[in-house]
């Protein structure tokens, strides 16, 4: 066996042994198989009544790997990760989270995974201190208080009741309530959702340290910034389904364009010969949303100079136009002709 170490915990350094087969044993005694993945799912479908909330999802996590799951709300996403938690029974498939799966295995798990829920509710009058105690008392082994405490930013608040704290204090009191037990597995499901722009970038920070400790995150999230500044690869779901799959460069690069032209005509009645645009060179693609023309573009500093006068050529005129580059909001319409954040 060889020797190497490991950033994985945050309290210390920890040792980990790499057998002739890839198997890793850590310190703590745990085994983890050097190739297989953190969270398997096959065949996974989830019904409540009529809806179907999950249908026949398939996925693999690997170690290490920062995961985003993204899509509209009703998507399937917080049913899938609450499968994932052991918080809801699927009907159909197969969960396997770290090799182990609830049926035989939720003593272990609930060792060795950390959850974030899209809402904690502490009492609130505990002390942030106290709180952090008290869940690092659910685990056999973990990260002592006081790193905890530093690792969520709030030692100006260690002492404070949970009761006066900010809204993106909670949040990063229940990220530290998630990381006591020195989890192999994080879910957090929509962690920023309802945080100001400077609470969302603690929390930002906070994940970023997570990655480079080499820890596995799954993450939910409505935010597209977000899931491109956080995750190696992200899965869009929609009506259950996962329908895309891959890095966001990647899945940005399948929108066609580098960036997106979006502006409202008058004139002409409002009739527009699409051909007109498409046949510019630089110009992928086009769609209409709620009276909105989109064009995918690359090259826009020579493409806008000709869609001005195709347009011109039409007799329209511009009511609004603006450009962005591309986003993953870009890739999911295009994929499901609305919104990541449509209800």
């Amino acid at each position: 066996m060889m020797a190497l170490a490991s950033t994985m915990p945050l309290s210390q350094e920890v040792r980990v042994l790499i057998t002739a087969s890839g198997a890793a044993v850590l310190a703590n005694g745990i085994k983890t198989p050097g190739n297989d993945p953190s969270l398997l799912l096959r065949g996974l479908r989830k019904s409540f009544a009529e809806v179907v909330a999950v249908d026949g999802l398939d996925l693999e996590v690997t170690r290490g790997e920062c995961f985003g799951l993204l899509g509209p709300n009703g998507a399937g996403k917080t049913t899938t990760i609450e499968i994932c938690e052991g918080l809801t029974a699927p009907d159909e498939g197969t969960v396997e989270l770290l090799g182990l799966n609830w049926a035989t295995g939720e003593d272990e798990l609930r060792q060795r995974i950390g959850i974030q829920l899209q809402e904690t509710q502490f009492p609130d009058k505990l002390t942030v201190d106290e709180t952090l105690r008290l869940f690092r008392s659910f685990f056999r082994r973990g990260i002592p208080v006081e790193e905890s405490v530093r690792t969520a930013q709030l030692e100006e608040k260690r002492h404070a009741r949970v009761g006066t704290l900010s809204g993106g204090q909670k949040q990063r009191l229940a990220m530290a309530c998630a990381l006591v037990g020195d989890p192999e597995l994080l879910f957090l499901d929509e962690p920023t959702t309802g945080l100001d722009p400077q609470a969302r970038r603690h929390l930002w920070d906070l994940v970023d340290g997570l990655k480079q400790a080499g820890r596995t995150i799954i993450l939910t999230t409505h935010y597209m910034d977000e899931a491109e500044r956080l995750c190696d690869r992200v899965a869009i779901m929609d009506h259950g389904r996962i329908i895309a799959l891959d890095s966001p460069e990647r899945l940005i690069a399948s929108v066609g364009g580098e960036h997106i032209v979006e502006f409202a005509i008058t004139g002409n009645d409002g009739v527009m010969d699409a051909a007109h645009l498409t046949a510019i060179a630089g110009v992928e693609s086009h769609r209409v949303d709620a009276g909105i023309h989109q064009l995918s573009v690359r090259e826009l500093h020579t493409a806008v100079p000709r869609i001005f006068a195709a347009l011109s050529a039409q007799g329209l005129h511009l009511s609004e136009f603006r450009t962005h580059s591309a986003t993953l909001e870009d890739v999911f319409v295009g994929l499901t002709g609305r919104n990541l954040r449509d209800e």
